[in-house]
């Protein structure tokens, strides 16, 4: 029987490109609307990605590698026809202590296992899983990690004269204050007309992404400002590479992305990673970090143009396109990638109609790398603080979660909050771990509070003394079967016989037959009659598993109440000879 909604299990490579290419379809109209929404969104991805990257730790030209390598195999793999796959201001908060820590070969071996992580994810079919994670967690998270990503922008947006920040967010707002006296002026006028270019320019007109007037408007301010003896740091300045004949590069290489054993990379002045049992350890818990939020982050982005195109993705297609992805982008200089929502839906919106959109996007970031690197060594560090800023702004769905805290129950409010805090103050793991956890004891006890039980005072109540019955309504799982089986045995010490209507009962877990148990050899122990009637399918199975049989005197099954009022009746009606 086939399944009624086949996106959320089918699987295969390069789900998104066969189903668009392959149906005979695909028109020349299309394709120019692909080229337009290509191009678009590559001159949106060339300034994000190398901000990226430097938020990350890295020389941004990391960040266009990824956004090259990773962009193109995802598209043709992926099981989603228009995200945007590239490095993503989400990942920041856990790759900068990677490269903090293990260095560069440290987050290319971590970003190889979690595309390990992610295929077997795929294979196993937990696509359909990312509805299980609940909103607040996804808030909870997203806003901290907005809060992390912007803290860390502070100090090239302010010129601050901080080397390094420290790991730990409780520690970096101490450092960040004590130098906020020793600003310099010209880095943050340069950050601050690049952020008004980046709220404002949208005012104007929406037809030309943002980001480049904004960036080219903040270059200027920064070009005039160093001619009037004001020092500027700029990506040129900040960053170096080595040639092939070992001289010295200001900025990025102007060269395609080479093909290098990705644990062998290191960074100028930096240590070789070192293969021991505490670091293989380490970098695999940032591995598991780094493959479920990429699988949330890829998923969320799915179902967000799902919506908008009123289409579907193939989850787990796509969960494997990402992890194809992550496996061979480190061997090429690229980092962690996965679906970015922003450039996804700047895609969309700029006419994007198939998976071809993201190579071309692709190729034109190739296209930068190779011919504008001397135009992009002009960038100022400020200005792409400020970009990081918005990125942030954007990430951090404040609207969406002021109105959750101002409308949603209380459980939701606690479950964000909890998320949010952990977030900022451990890591994005900790938080969604405990979030999740949370909300799943909250929804419990929301659950186990529906499961009543009622008295049933019917006509029969009178003419058979000692007899009681009573109708369950709701789940009986271990947090609510306790309290409900508790009620009854206080019932046994007044009751001759006790009739259970179970017909609201859909559900009958370990603990709910654990606790029938205990009521049952308590009604055995005092001798009083159980008679069990009106059983739905799923509490009968596990009955029937557990070898749960009648017991002579003790325990009935019926099919109706009135086989079960007949069964108590007969019983009472035995009851003084028995006693005789």
């Amino acid at each position: 029987m086939p399944h009624i909604r086949p996106h959320l299990f089918s699987l295969r490579v390069g789900h998104a490109a066969r189903s668009t290419f392959l149906s005979g379809h695909y028109t020349r109209q299309q394709l120019g609307k692909d080229l337009v929404a290509g191009t678009t969104v590559g001159l949106i991805a060339i300034p994000l990605s190398m901000a990226l990257a430097i938020a990350c730790g890295l020389p941004p030209q990391y960040g266009l590698y990824t956004a090259i390598v990773a962009g193109l195999i995802i598209a043709v793999t992926g099981g989603s026809a228009l995200s945007i796959s590239g490095p993503t201001a989400a990942f920041v908060v856990i790759l900068l202590p990677i490269v903090q820590t293990y260095g560069l070969a440290g987050l290319m071996v971590a970003t190889i296992m979690a595309g390990a992580i992610l295929v077997m994810m795929a294979l196993m079919r937990l696509g359909r899983f990312i509805e299980y994670v609940p909103e607040p967690v996804t808030l909870g998270f997203t806003a901290g990690i907005a809060v992390v990503i912007a803290t860390l922008q502070f100090k090239d947006f302010f010129g601050l004269p901080i080397d390094t920040l420290p790991n730990h967010f409780i520690d970096k707002v101490p450092v960040i204050i004590r130098q906020l006296p020793n600003l310099y002026w010209s880095e943050l006028v340069v950050g601050l007309s690049t952020l008004a270019g980046l709220v404002l320019f949208p005012w104007i007109t929406r037809k030309i992404p943002a980001h480049i007037p904004a960036l080219l408007f903040g270059t200027l301010v920064a070009f005039q400002l160093s001619k009037n003896g004001y020092d500027i740091a700029t990506i040129g300045s900040a960053f170096q590479y080595l040639t092939a004949d070992g001289q010295v590069g200001q900025g990025i290489p102007a060269a395609l992305p080479a093909f290098h054993w990705p644990w062998q990379m290191q960074l100028p002045g930096s240590a070789s990673l070192q293969f021991d049992f505490p670091t293989v350890q380490a970098l695999l818990s940032a591995a598991f970090a780094i493959a479920m939020l990429g699988a949330i982050e890829s998923l969320l982005c799915a179902v967000v143009l799902d919506g908008m195109t009123r289409s579907k993705h193939s989850a787990n297609s796509e969960l494997l396109g990402q992890g194809i992805g992550n496996l061979i982008t480190p061997f090429f200089g690229g980092f962690t990638a996965t679906a970015a929502l922003a450039r996804s839906v700047a895609n969309l919106k700029a006419g994007a109609q198939s998976p071809l959109s993201a190579v071309i996007h692709s190729l034109v970031v190739l296209l930068a790398l190779l011919f504008l690197t001397e135009v992009l060594a002009w960038l100022p560090m400020s200005a792409m603080a400020a970009l990081l800023l918005l990125v942030a702004w954007n990430m951090s769905e404040a609207p969406k979660a002021l109105h959750l805290i101002r409308t949603a129950p209380k459980e939701d409010i606690w479950v964000f909050v909890t998320c949010f805090s952990l977030t900022v103050m451990f890591d994005m793991v900790v938080a969604i771990t405990v979030g999740i956890l949370l909300s799943a004891v909250l929804f419990m006890q929301q659950l186990a509070k529906l499961t009543r039980l009622t008295r049933i005072n019917d006509e029969w109540s009178s003419e058979l003394s000692g007899a009681h019955g009573f109708r369950i309504e709701g789940p009986l799982f271990f947090a609510a079967a306790e309290r409900i089986f508790a009620e009854l045995a206080l019932e046994t010490k007044s009751a001759n016989a006790i009739m259970l209507d179970l017909k609201g009962v859909q559900l009958l877990d370990a603990g709910g037959l654990s606790a029938l148990n205990r009521l049952i050899s308590q009604c055995q122990a005092t001798g009083v009659f159980l008679v069990i009637c009106r059983l739905n399918f799923q509490p009968l199975k596990t009955l029937a598993k557990a070898g749960t049989q009648p017991i002579e005197n003790t325990l009935l099954f019926t099919a109706t109440r009135t086989e079960a009022l007949n069964a108590m009746a007969n019983r009472i009606a035995q009851q003084p000879a028995v006693t005789v």
